[in-house]
């Protein structure tokens, strides 16, 4: 492996978005893409086509909305929020994520 930039791990996508919506609140595609990448200190580096597959994944699983709006730079953007089902779906995520870190921490520092 080696270092630089890193690709997303599969599954990971959904739940950094759905983490971005709950802190952030209310952003569009750009937005979300930006902040993912910023939060990872540059080791990430998403295109927008990536992010919107992940978006449109997300709506259909109701896990996010989307509304038209007015971008930072006035220009007609659709802004993604967390729902409900979207919380939870993250409270789930997490907890497992978290599980599993943990596991692999374990397996890491084993030394025999």
């Amino acid at each position: 492996m080696g270092e630089g930039k890193s690709e997303v791990l599969q599954g990971t996508l959904d739940l950094m978005v759905l983490k971005t919506l709950y802190a952030m609140g209310p952003l569009h595609g750009f937005g979300i893409a930006r902040r993912i990448e910023q939060v990872s200190d540059g080791v990430l580096d998403l295109n927008e086509g990536t992010v919107y597959t992940a978006l449109l994944r997300l709506q259909q699983q109701g896990w996010i909305a989307s509304k038209w709006g007015t971008s930072e730079n006035n220009r007609r953007a659709r802004f993604y929020s967390i729902t409900r089902a979207g919380r939870k779906r993250l409270a789930h995520e997490t907890e497992s994520w978290t599980r599993t870190v943990a596991m692999m921490s374990r397996v890491l520092e084993n030394e025999s």
